[in-house]
């Protein structure tokens, strides 16, 4: 391996590295998801989808979005979320997908009336307070939207 090949080699470990390091400490690691990409539209026909995470007293637990969507006019989208420590009820709450303090990947683009748009950010961040076994319950709802569609919708648990 000639000197130029090493010296090449050696900067683009370096940056991938780098790349690694910035990317985990800046995002967190994943460590449940909640794929539900899908409307629950009436409460008889509920699309719940739940991921469980065991959690130790000190940790930051960010809630982000993954969305995908194409809607017309105005939208409100939000994801209700239970929470159950321990297999016990422990709380709730809810998140806009589209206040996010932190935002990757995003593309948004309207035409005739009609927006399509997509993005990766984190919503909230949850101190935990109690070590548990943390089972977290979602589901999607939405405004009325005569075109909605949801390619991707789903939250993500990172600490």
């Amino acid at each position: 391996m000639s000197l130029a090949s090493y010296k090449y080699l050696k900067i683009a470990i370096l940056f991938l590295s780098f790349t690694l390091v910035f990317s985990c400490g800046l995002t967190g690691e994943e460590v449940g998801r909640l794929k539900i990409n899908a409307l629950s539209k009436t409460e008889d026909q509920l699309i719940i989808k739940e991921d469980h995470v065991s959690l130790k007293k000190g940790d930051e637990l960010g809630v982000w979005s993954e969305m995908d969507y194409r809607y017309e006019g105005e939208l409100a989208l939000r994801f209700k979320v239970e929470v159950l420590k321990n297999g016990e009820p422990f709380g709730a709450f809810e998140i806009d997908p589209t206040d996010k303090n932190i935002t990757f990947k995003e593309m948004k683009s309207s035409f005739n009336g009609k927006t399509d748009w997509s993005f990766t950010g984190k919503n909230i961040t949850i101190p935990i307070k109690e070590d548990g076994d943390y089972t977290f319950k979602g589901i999607l709802v939405a405004s009325e939207n005569p075109i909605l569609e949801i390619k991707k919708a789903e939250l993500v648990l990172k600490k």
